[in-house]
């Protein structure tokens, strides 16, 4: 089912090729498993295990780590109404809506596909945000549903969770394995974990990258779907300026799930730092929605020089 969001080659061309090579890079790290462990049955059964949880259950793992549980109509009518008109106007199914009753202004997406997604926002960012504001978010996160880009990201971040794995296991075992290890044991285990740190490494890169794109493609969505991308650009400095006042320590829990908020959880980050964020920076989103307004011929964007 196709949805009134505008199409984004640029993202369809992207997750394909990010997927494309992950997938090589996945062949090539379980063939490489399978000769250094001499068991592919058990290197087969783990990765498919954790697949299939990954994609199977990401909404409920993602709920339950950030605290969110489903809401019914009666108890948050006016996110509901929200939700129900961006759905109709974007001729897409209907996600279940949750909150997540933390101070930290955010929401995210997930769920495998549009048929089974959530779409959960922070009691921090309903008391910051005005209504048009809170539209273009979730305008934002409905996109990332549309586009099938959650489970994109999902499958596309297993790769990296099976190589963490098999580090930490090959470290464990290695340091509480007990006994005496012969040298070629040992040969094996730091060939195992550095394959696997290898691994782990080039996908988060790729991972990354694609990532920073895809919350361009979603803001770019949402603007067009809306018709006010000075609204979501308005809630973009509000929330990445109320989060940068967060203290670190309490963001801790939440960074792990930084490449499905509608913003990090740390802020911006400087220099180098940003080839390895999940999001782009203010500016550049700024600066894209900034582009859409005057195409649109809208107001000027809040927080874009003229």
């Amino acid at each position: 089912m196709r949805s009134r969001f505008r199409g984004d080659r640029g993202l369809t061309v992207r997750m394909t090729v990010t997927l494309f090579l992950l997938g090589l890079l996945y062949v090539a790290f379980v063939a490489t498993l399978i000769v250094l462990l001499k068991s592919w049955v058990l290197v087969v059964v783990v990765a498919a295990a954790v697949l299939g949880a990954q994609y199977w259950f990401s909404d409920r793992i993602a709920l339950f780590a950030m605290r969110g549980r489903v809401v019914e109509r009666e108890e948050y009518p006016e996110l509901h109404a929200v939700v129900d008109r961006l759905s109709a106007l974007a001729d897409m199914p209907r996600p279940l809506v949750a909150v997540s009753e933390i101070d930290m202004p955010n929401a995210f997406a997930t769920g495998r596909d549009p048929d089974h997604a959530v779409v959960c926002v922070t009691t921090g960012l309903l008391r910051r945000l005005e209504p048009a504001e809170l539209e273009g978010v979730l305008a934002h996160e409905l996109s990332h549903v549309a586009h099938k880009d959650v489970a994109v990201i999902t499958v596309a971040s297993f790769l990296g969770v099976i190589a963490g794995l098999v580090v930490r296991f090959a470290f464990y075992s290695q340091l509480f394995g007990g006994g005496r290890r012969d040298q070629n044991t040992a040969v094996l285990f730091a060939a195992v974990m550095g394959v696997s740190a290898a691994v782990y490494a080039l996908s988060f890169l790729l991972i990354q990258a694609l990532s920073r794109y895809r919350e361009l493609a979603a803001d770019r969505a949402a603007a067009l779907l809306t018709g006010r991308p000075s609204a979501l650009a308005s809630a973009l400095t509000k929330v990445t300026g109320d989060i940068a006042r967060i203290p670190s320590r309490d963001l801790r829990t939440a960074q792990a799930f930084n490449a499905f908020y509608f913003t990090p959880a740390l802020g911006s980050e400087p220099g180098l730092a940003r080839l390895f964020s999940t999001h782009p920076g203010l500016e550049q989103r700024l600066e894209q929605l900034g582009r859409i307004s005057a195409e649109l011929g809208e107001a000027a964007v809040p927080g874009k020089a003229d």
